[in-house]
């Protein structure tokens, strides 16, 4: 029975101790038992019952003492462990059952709470927390008390300085959102925009200078290590004022708009990053934020968002990179579903920032790249075996494509690694199956798209991968000579789009650009095979398939591009041959071919100092195309004043009065001479024309009459110029104002103006 005792006591419940009697025997007592547990209120009842059961508790506390005696008699073994171990439970008084001692008693909630993370830091905000403030406590701040706060922590800045100015913060910041009060306001309200900019402007420029100096942290001897702000003897005294302010500062960050502001606050931020470290709630979300703003703020914002992304990364890679990794693709995909050359320069920034992020850690980057390389190839197999168009749209469109593209910048920056390795093979086959999936010539700019993929991965990885033949299809594929169906306004702009209407094949534009883009990626594609030993092998069948383009291309403005690509290739050829000759070793020795390779690619060879000068004219005309600026808007040219057409005819009159009939009409003079400049001009043509046998091919008359016109006004003023010879030898004739009614002043204005036309376009050449 001493056994039995201690273990039925652990058994039982508080409210079971309280109303069972401790008799270890069956007695008569059972059915009443029983009665009183049917009686007791379940825990969904017992806020009810609270009241009933108090008053029943006075008249159940002489029984439970009876029973406490009746327990000495029939177990005196457990009665004697009572007394030694619990003395205070024998001791039972009728008094001890009162309501309070009911209210103090714990009753278990019907619902548990889960427990979290961020729960610390929850239970830390409720310690601060004194309750809600009244709107008729608040101190409204004024320019004079943040003057002060700036002097005060200038001088020496206190724990206690530092919750006041946090506080005057916060309040500042509620104001963004229109929230002066919530559960937790603070003691200040912040009313006048000029107090709000002035304390901001504070806060983000010059506290945390002053708060540095009050921790005492000391700057690292290494300066890629990071010393955190946690380190300091008094942080326990700022810890909550840290965090309260660092989330002030998120909030602010999601509801500016001007993008100047925002990259201040960003700077501020990149500043204050190990604050952040110490916090790893704020620092998540400051994190989703900074993502945002990286993937739609305006240049400079995104700039600066980059940079806090990659500063938090890189000291704090294996908590956070892994899921802003899977965050910034995301944001990348998104953004990039379409493309024009206003975002052309956004996505480019997008891939070579997310490249850099990716860079920090191989091993993570090749679980991600494995992954979407794969959900590339799903899609591809898809469209391939299942061919509908759905499928095809999956496939050709701007967010599968630039992901190939980005995922071969990724390849290629981060190589040599030997555990990116592995993935240059199957992303190069999912490209070619790309371009085979409709090779059309609707889908050529996406072709194009997908061989400058593949050069960047070849050149950068050292990899041959054979792309020349995708590139010489389309030589056997379009003929060039066929005349256009139609004129097109403008150039084709290959770099925005991924395929072209039936419309545009009938097009001069889309010959004239498709010349220029394959001119483009054989050379882009070749220069940096150019130093290799087996380059004349490698271009032989582009040089005879150039050759054979010649012979069949009729159009000159086709053949002189081509030409000169092929007299590069050939020269290139026999520098090489040239230089091989010369060589010691044999082909089975690598190590002696590659640094052969090595030399030859130091020295340059003759295709690779051309690409660099070809490089940056075409880099120039890339950016005039993307900005769609015209290139005759950065030429200066001068300007001609004219005056007003009465004011004209008054000082004409002045200035030849003698000379000017009074009823004559100037107007009929002037239209005449027009006519007779043209027919003269007109005359001149056709004589030059049979003299040089050129044909005519049906160009605009209106155009020939304009430039005709304007030969025509250059004759007359240097006629007038002469006009003192002329007067010695011919009759004399009539004065007039010259064409359009212009004086002799204006007219020596027009010719000055002219010269300077003809000097600043000759300029800009040689420029």
């Amino acid at each position: 029975m001493a056994g039995t005792g201690p273990r039925s006591l652990a058994e039982l419940s508080v409210d079971e101790f309280l109303t069972a009697g401790f008799e270890s025997e069956p007695d008569g007592d059972e059915e009443q038992e029983e009665e009183e547990a049917a009686a007791r209120p379940k825990p969904k009842q017992r806020e009810r019952a609270r009241p009933q059961a108090a008053a029943r508790k006075k008249g159940k506390a002489s029984e439970h003492k009876d029973q406490l005696s009746r327990l000495k008699e029939k177990d005196p073994e457990f009665y004697k462990f009572l007394e030694e171990n619990d003395r205070t439970l024998l001791n039972f008084d009728a008094s001890d059952s009162s309501d309070e001692d009911d209210e103090r008693l714990h009753v278990p909630p019907d619902t548990l709470e889960e427990a979290s993370d961020e729960d610390e830091d929850d239970e830390d905000e409720k310690e601060r927390k004194p309750g809600k403030r009244k709107k008729a406590d608040t101190i409204p701040v004024s320019l004079k008390m943040v003057e002060e706060w700036k002097k005060s922590a200038e001088r020496r800045l206190t724990p206690r300085l530092f919750h006041e100015i946090t506080q005057a913060f916060k309040a500042a910041v509620a104001t963004t959102k229109g929230d002066n009060g919530g559960a937790d306001p603070s003691k200040y309200q912040v009313i006048d925009a000029a107090v709000f900019n002035a304390l901001v402007s504070f806060c983000v420029r010059d506290l945390f200078n002053c708060l540095q100096d009050l921790l005492l942290i000391k700057a690292p001897k290494n300066k890629q290590k990071m010393v955190l702000p946690s380190s300091s003897p008094i942080w326990s005294k700022l810890r909550l004022d840290i965090r309260m302010y660092l989330t002030c500062i998120i909030q602010l960050l999601s509801c500016l708009t001007e993008a100047s502001v925002g990259a201040a606050v960003l700077q501020h931020v990149n500043a204050i990053v190990p604050y952040y470290l110490t916090f790893p709630k704020q620092c998540r979300i400051l994190l989703k934020r900074a993502v945002h703003l990286w993937s739609t703020g305006e240049e400079t914002v995104r700039v600066l968002a980059f940079l806090v992304l990659n500063k938090i990364c890189r000291h704090k890679k294996d908590v956070y990179l892994n899921t802003l990794l899977k965050q910034m693709y995301i944001s990348f995909v998104r953004n990039s579903r379409f493309t024009s050359p206003n975002v052309l320069p956004m996505i480019n920034f997008m891939q070579r920032t997310l490249t850099e992020m990716y860079a920090l850690d191989t091993n993570i980057s090749y679980q991600h790249a494995f992954i979407y390389i794969r959900q590339l190839a799903i899609h591809l197999r898809s469209a391939m075996t299942i061919k509908k168009k759905e499928n095809f749209q999956s496939v050709y469109n701007w967010q599968y494509v630039h992901c190939l593209y980005f995922w071969c910048r990724v390849l290629s920056t981060i190589y040599p690694s030997e555990v990116m390795e592995p993935l240059i093979y199957p992303l190069t086959q999912v490209i070619i199956g790309c371009i085979k999936l409709v090779p059309t010539a609707r889908f050529y700019p996406l072709r194009m798209h997908c061989i400058r993929a593949l050069t960047l991965l070849s050149e950068n990885t050292r990899t041959f991968i054979p792309v020349l033949p995708f590139i010489l299809e389309i030589f056997r594929q379009v003929d060039f000579n066929k005349r256009p169906g139609r004129m097109s306004a403008k150039p084709i702009n290959f770099a925005v789009i991924l395929k072209l209407s039936n419309a545009n094949l009938q097009e001069k534009a889309f010959r004239d650009g498709l010349i220029e883009q394959l001119y483009d990626l054989i050379l882009e594609y070749l220069h940096c095979q150019a130093h290799s030993i087996g380059f004349p092998e490698l271009v032989l069948p582009t040089v005879i398939q150039l050759k054979s383009f010649l012979k069949e291309c009729k159009i000159a403005n086709y053949c002189k591009p081509i030409r000169q690509l092929l007299e590069k290739l050939q020269e290139n050829s026999a520098y090489i041959a040239s230089r091989r000759q010369k060589a010691a070793f044999g082909v089975a020795s690598r190590e002696s071919v590659e640094q052969w390779e090595k030399q030859v690619k130091e020295e340059g060879t003759p295709l690779t100092k051309y690409y660099a000068q070809w490089k940056k004219l075409r880099e120039k005309e890339i950016q005039l195309e993307i900005t769609g600026k015209e290139r005759l808007e950065d030429l200066n040219f001068p300007e001609i004043k004219r005056k007003k057409q009465e004011e004209r005819k008054e000082e004409d009159k002045k200035e030849f009065k003698e000379l000017f009939e009074l009823d004559t009409d100037s107007d009929e003079e002037n239209t005449g001479i027009a006519v007779k400049g043209k027919a003269k001009a007109k005359a001149a043509s056709d004589e030059s024309s049979e003299a040089s046998g050129e044909e005519d091919y049906g160009e605009d008359d209106d155009d020939e009459e304009g430039e005709y016109e304007v030969e025509e006004d250059e004759e007359d003023l240097e006629d007038d110029g002469d006009s003192d010879e002329d007067d010695s030898t011919e009759a004399p004739r009539k004065q007039r104002t010259g064409p359009r009614g212009l004086s002799r002043a204006d007219l020596e204005q027009l010719a000055q103006g002219d010269e300077d036309v003809v000097e600043d376009l000759a300029f800009s050449d040689e420029d």
